[in-house]
């Protein structure tokens, strides 16, 4: 069993399993995705508190009046920000469980790829109803 270290296969067979692991790990570029996920949930907070406050205190609003709200300028500003994020955070959080438990590696590229498209494609909608809206 020959390493990238340099270390014959008798050196390897002397070191630990621990000792054998450490530095053959993702090279840190699961932290990048990890502070994503927690930036997102973050920034998710207050705006999920506003749209369903927001909800709750327009119940029974006439449509053209819902249509004044969403045209509104910090409105349509914080639903489009609510709309990215929300669909960011869950293609970044649905890769990770692929990642995680799809094991044929064809099965899981693909998979990746069709949750970053259709959440790409939802968000993208959401945006231009919005903006229809508000333009």
């Amino acid at each position: 069993m020959s390493h990238s270290t340099g270390e014959s296969p008798r050196q390897a067979q002397l070191r630990t399993p621990l000792g054998r692991v450490r530095g053959a790990g993702s090279a840190k570029s699961g932290v990048a995705h990890w502070w994503g996920q927690r930036v997102t949930s973050i920034a998710l907070l207050p705006l999920t508190i506003w749209f369903i406050a927001s909800l709750a205190t327009s119940a029974g609003m006439p449509h053209h009046v819902a249509q004044a709200w969403i045209g509104h300028p910090l409105n349509a500003v914080l639903l489009l920000a609510l709309i990215g994020l929300t669909f960011h955070h869950i293609a970044a959080g649905l890769q990770v469980v692929i990642e995680d438990y799809v094991k044929p590696e064809g099965r899981k590229m693909a998979a990746v790829l069709a949750v970053k498209f259709a959440c790409t494609l939802l968000a993208l909608a959401a945006a231009l109803a919005v903006l229809r809206i508000a333009v």
